[in-house]
């Protein structure tokens, strides 16, 4: 029911604002409409802003969800320390803040700085990761600071200031649009990067010449638009580029002008590439890809001068990523293919803010403004800057040794900040036994159902999106202002203020008396800026002049926007760095590096770097005989801590799953949707983690590989992490965990019954009560998935349970409904307070999961009415009014669209994606259901050609 107000009273004011979505790294500008009050300030309406260079208007289905996830339901709202009995009480920020100042003054008196650590994420502003930087590294005088993008963007890093002498990505998203060929290695663009996916998409339709190749072991929803597929075995990446490397000079195919005027180490890394057989029989073989595909794939780089490779995850995520990213950028620059509109190696980020972090020295081994320990001066020149008394000597520990160090007892005290390493860091089982023992664990969250949480000692409320203010740097260097446009709930409070009333309380007020975020940003710029010079260009590569001692050469240089003020700040457009003032006093970005080939090394000369190509150190054995590999799925981010808010975004892929090869699947006996367990081994044979999932059957996998999602933690399933099945093992240069080559088996989960259990908002206060319930059904397997107006629960396990007795217990008033099946084990139930469903049960036996699916939406429809009716009611035990049809898995998120509802519309005639957006709007929002949607086609027609040839 709508309120009017009344004729005389004021109406809402509405304005519009942009920011910057907090998700992946692609950086898409988002348009707010506001709504504003005498009360209140809401969102009225969102979209993607047209004007910004990232999405030109386009947004993912996460990012056109984001207001969805905003709800105050279930935010940290206050201060919180754990008392004497181990329970967390609320308590004033003042006592927080004290407490934490204390503690860390007496562990630096008492153990001194290095016993304090810090570990961040890739979702905080530049803003936040600044003030935290200055604090930690540069007053409590500890290196031990380091991020979760140790966890995916690590290995670029080192990759780039190798070869190039600075973490400086060459190459904007303009040059995809631009290129005559794009290589997608190791990167699911169309579920991970969407937007830049339908770029890369409409380019192809603007470019008939335009060649799109995506190389990855796994058939995915990127190669709707490859021209070459190549399904390379896991971890041959170095072996399949330093195989081109020597085709290129063995077809003459080498830019020697460019190679003897602007690099070095040619020689040395072809030597390293010919140690092994470089024929295309012998690489086709290691590689596992069929030898004309290879070919092709050699003579389209080889011979095209315009060629972007954009690699992600699936290379960084590695033992040996480093060399891997390394054997890809010798490739460039082997053939001159950097610095030109169209080309170069691109590394694409996983998160809104990877590239900010590392630009203030987010990463251990890393000081402020692009410089590091091992630069000469480095340490010198941010003290002073800083006036900081305390810079450590050298770099502190990587994430995974971070934790291994606080198990070891050398770190007492922890600061976790927006992020959830209980979860997402390898060996997780032994993440969550080190922060049981850290003396102090402090964390900074917005939602309260991060696992790490159970691990605080002190809680701090953060703001989280569309409440923090601030800038962050997307994959081509371009920074955004992401604006705060509501006020935080309760006492939240910004994470930079957190950082800098400790700063203050240790008697450090003249460094962190900041008055807001701009005050901070105008700090960092001027840092950026300070005795840095501008890079040599070809004049100065002889006879120049030597730098003086005081300065050092880096490429990140944003000094000019030092200069703006409030309101300037508060306007300011993307623009990528470096940033330059032009004649007239504009600012002008970069659009794109090294276009004089002058790098930012020493000699100003790029570098080949040879490279041993290494197999995964995560070995396979008779006990654990399938490669795991992790990654991200379409519609949810990290560990769903936001992107579970959203009841849309839960319906693509509701469970945790594990993917499989039929005959992998058939030889384990498992079957599509059933449920299985799977588990790896450490050193010692024992058993490492225990992952619970839907089987999904894919001749898209490999045989003798799957795949399972990153996302799940315990608040959303019972069985769903993926890090407590990979080993602690890293890079040695970056550090970077080897989170893409697991080794483990698959095993059916024995279950004599499975239920799909309803249950109103608020009957269950979250997932401690499921699981406790679940403790009482002997039950080996549940999954939470919140709706709009329900919580949809998926359960499993053995024996018989007395399920009338149980649902008396737990689920708040008996059964006004029930029905049982006695010949078939089989329970359909349902509950009511004062006439409103309050729960709805199917339980059915054996270990397959039911072809009697209910329609969710129809029953989250029974849930929000106030009075059902007779017609509804008697439906109930069906879980569908009579001649509802199952709509199958979710497809298309925006506009709730399933799997055979697609299928039956492509059977009566819809037979290509056009025609289904037409008739069910499906694929008409985001887009980013289209690859999908493409793919149910092509298998449509697959089945009747199939079934013509059967008939014939």
């Amino acid at each position: 029911m709508q309120v009017r107000n009344p004729p005389d009273a004021p109406q809402p004011a509405r304005c519009r604002a942009t920011t910057t979505c907090p998700y992946c790294g692609v950086g898409c500008g988002v348009a707010v409409e506001l709504e504003q009050d005498q009360d209140s300030v809401r969102i009225v309406s969102l979209s993607g802003d047209v004007a910004h260079p990232a999405n030109h208007g386009r947004l993912c289905v996460k990012g056109s969800a984001l207001a969805e996830t905003l709800s105050a339901d279930g935010r940290l709202t206050m201060p919180q320390v754990r008392d004497e009995a181990g329970v967390l009480r609320e308590v004033s920020w003042e006592t927080a803040l004290d407490l934490i100042a204390a503690r860390f003054a007496d562990l630096s008196r008492t153990h001194g700085g290095e016993s304090i650590a810090a570990y961040l994420s890739g979702q905080l502003l530049t803003e936040d990761y600044y003030v935290a930087n200055k604090l930690f590294k540069g007053f409590i005088g500890t290196p031990h600071l380091d991020t979760n993008s140790r966890l995916c963007m690590a290995s670029a890093v080192v990759a780039h200031k190798r070869a190039f002498g600075a973490d400086a990505v060459p190459c904007s998203y303009e040059d995809l649009e631009r290129a005559e060929l794009v290589v997608l290695v190791g990167s699911n663009l169309a579920w991970n990067h969407p937007v830049l996916f339908q770029r890369l998409k409409q380019a192809r339709i603007d470019n008939p010449l335009l060649r799109i190749v995506v190389i990855d072991p796994r058939v995915t929803d990127s190669c709707e638009i490859a021209d070459l597929y190549l399904g390379l075995r896991p971890g041959s990446d170095a072996r399949l580029f330093n195989g081109l490397l020597a085709y290129m000079a063995d077809r003459g195919r080498l830019d020697r002008l460019y190679l003897k005027a602007h690099t070095l180490g040619f020689d040395a890394a072809l030597k390293a590439a010919r140690r092994e057989d470089c024929s295309l029989a012998a690489i086709a073989r290691d590689c596992d890809v069929d030898v004309e595909r290879l070919e092709t794939f050699y003579y389209w780089f080889a011979t095209q001068l315009h060629v972007v490779t954009l690699f992600s995850q699936g290379v960084n995520q590695s033992t040996s990523g480093t060399d891997k990213g390394n054997a890809i950028i010798n490739c460039h620059l082997a053939g001159g293919k950097l610095g030109l509109p169209g080309a170069g190696p691109f590394s694409i980020t996983g998160q809104p803010n990877a590239m900010g972090g590392r630009e203030v020295g987010g990463l251990a081994n890393q000081l402020a403004a692009h410089m590091d320990y091992e630069t000469p001066g480095a340490r010198e020149l941010v003290g002073e800057f800083w006036n900081a008394p305390n810079i450590p000597q050298g770099p502190g520990h990587k994430a995974v040794e971070l934790f291994a160090a606080i198990e070891r007892g050398e770190i007492q005290a922890l600061w976790i900040m927006a992020t959830n390493p209980a979860v997402s860091l390898p060996d997780s089982t032994r993440v969550r036994a080190a922060l049981a023992a850290c003396p102090l664990v402090i964390v900074s969250e917005c939602m309260a159902d991060s696992d790490t949480l159970a691990y605080a000692d002190v809680v701090l409320p953060a703001s989280s999106w569309s409440e923090k203010d601030g800038t962050v740097t997307n994959s081509e260097r371009c920074i955004s202002r992401q604006r705060g446009l509501l006020a935080p709930p309760g006492e939240a409070r910004h994470d930079w203020w957190q950082l800098a009333e400790v700063g203050k309380r240790m008697g450090y007020q003249a460094a962190f008396g900041y008055s807001g975020p701009h005050a901070i940003f105008r700090e960092h710029a001027r840092l950026s800026g300070f005795r840095n010079v501008a890079p040599r260009h070809k004049a100065h590569k002889a006879g120049s002049k030597p730098l003086a001692a005081s300065s050092i050469r880096r490429l990140f240089n944003i000094a000019p926007l030092a200069e703006l003020d409030r309101e300037g700040y508060d306007a300011l457009r993307p623009i990528q760095w470096p940033v330059r003032r032009g004649e007239k006093g504009e600012l002008i970005g970069t659009l794109r590096l090294f276009e004089d080939a002058t790098f930012n090394t020493p000699n100003g000369r790029a570098r080949l770097v040879p490279v041993t190509p290494q197999l995964p150190h995560q070995a396979l054995s008779d006990a654990t005989p399938l490669r795991l590999n992790t990654g991200r799925i379409r519609d949810q981010w990290h560990t769903m801590t936001r992107t579970a808010r959203s009841a849309r975004l839960m319906n693509h892929r509701a469970e945790p799953f594990v993917e499989l090869h039929p005959q992998d699947a058939a030889a384990r006996g498992l079957q599509d949707g059933a449920l299985a367990q799977l588990a790896g081994r450490d050193e010692q044979g024992s058993v490492r983690g225990d992952y619970r999932a839907r089987v999904r059957i894919s001749h898209g996998q490999r045989q003798g590989e799957v795949f399972i999602p990153m996302h799940w933690n315990d608040h959303f399933a019972s069985h769903g992490r993926a890090g407590a099945l990979l080993a602690g093992l890293v890079d040695p240069f970056s550090g970077q965990p080897e989170s893409k080559h697991g080794a483990v088996d698959v095993m059916p989960l024995p279950c004599e019954w499975q239920a799909t259990l309803l249950i109103a908002p608020g009957v269950w206060g979250g997932h401690e009560d499921l699981a406790g319930a679940m403790t009482e059904l002997e039950g080996c397997y549940w999954a939470r998935i919140p709706q709009t107006t329900l919580v949809r629960c998926q359960l499993a396990g053995e024996g018989q349970p007395d399920w009338a007795l149980w649902c008396e217990r737990h689920l708040s008033v008996q059964a006004g409904l029930w029905a049982q099946d006695v010949a078939q084990g089989g329970i359909s139930a349902a509950g009511f307070r004062e006439g409103r469903l309050i729960w709805w049960l199917r339980v059915t036996a054996g270990a397959a999961r039911s072809d009697r699916q209910p329609n969710i939406a129809w029953l989250g429809e029974c849930f929000a009415s106030d009075q059902l009716s007779a017609l509804e009611r008697r439906s109930l035990l069906a879980g569908r009014l009579s001649g509802q049809a199952d709509v199958g898995t979710m497809v298309c998120a925006c506009h709730q669209v399933g799997e055979l509802t697609i299928r039956q519309a492509i059977q009566s005639g819809d037979r290509c994606v056009e025609a289904l957006g037409a008739r069910l709007a499906c694929g008409t929002r985001c887009g980013s259901c289209l690859p999908e949607l493409k793919r149910l086609v092509e298998e449509e027609r697959s089945d009747e050609r199939t079934d013509s040839l059967e008939m014939a």
